[in-house]
């Protein structure tokens, strides 16, 4: 049974290795390679924005029900902000795990496909089938949880943090005018005012972790770059 075993891994290496070795064998498994790498950057692009989509649909839905009515208290949008917070979570997770494939994708493009488009064109990386091959046995994130973390607030969540914090804000004054706004913002126990500040100061925290200064650690060069006509001829560029 062992030999038998020995002998599949020995053709298995063996078949791969001329696969590897043969260009036409490999220029006819690359396309597979790609688009299942493609693939795997859509499904975990949806996976993302389902999550967004739950969370928009969330605060939409709470919105609704705390201003249906002047006696539906304030802090019911205080939980919303701690359910946004798991969404927020969950969607971190998910961005590092599609930056994986995302980058895979690029990773092929400007080391592959670019060059054969120009062959002229320099390598960005003239080791790129080892670096691949080491990235599927082991893969790694590429961005970091605080990167990933600052990307999905600045992109998504710092608007919803806001939308719910002037919701909050309208609750305990503007439709709550019979009574002070310290205490339609209070919480059992909690006095308004320590609510308010507490609030204040989980929002100086969220635009921090979104416009810390950083550098990007995303695969992909469309961000900070000027945009350029592609389509121009020669003699338009010049």
């Amino acid at each position: 049974m062992d030999e038998t075993s020995d002998q599949l891994d020995t053709e298995d290496e063996k078949i791969a290795a001329e696969a590897g070795a043969n260009p036409e064998e490999f220029l006819s498994l690359l396309p597979h390679f790609y688009r299942g790498s493609v693939t795997q950057a859509v499904n975990a692009q949806d996976r993302l924005d389902r999550t967004t989509d739950w969370a928009i649909t969330l605060i939409a839905a709470l919105l609704s029900v705390v201003f249906a009515s002047e006696a539906m208290p304030a802090y019911l949008l205080l939980i919303g902000l701690i359910l946004l917070g798991m969404f927020l979570y969950f969607e971190v997770r998910r961005y590092r795990f599609y930056d994986v494939w995302r980058s895979q994708v690029r990773f092929v493009e400007e080391n592959i496909f670019a060059n054969a488009f120009n062959p002229a064109g320099v390598e960005y990386h003239p080791n790129w089938r080892e670096k691949i091959s080491d990235d599927l046995r082991q893969p790694t994130f590429k961005v970091s949880y605080f990167n990933a973390l600052s990307r999905r607030v600045r992109r998504v969540y710092a608007l919803l943090f806001v939308v719910v914090g002037l919701a909050w804000a309208s609750k305990v004054t503007l439709f709550s005018p019979e009574v002070q706004w310290t205490e339609a913002a209070e919480l059992p126990g909690i006095p308004g005012l320590v609510v308010a500040t507490v609030l204040a100061l989980f929002y100086i925290g969220v635009f921090l972790i979104a416009f810390w200064p950083g550098k990007r650690e995303a695969k992909g060069e469309i961000h900070g770059v000027d945009p350029g006509d592609w389509k121009e001829t020669d003699d338009e560029r010049h």
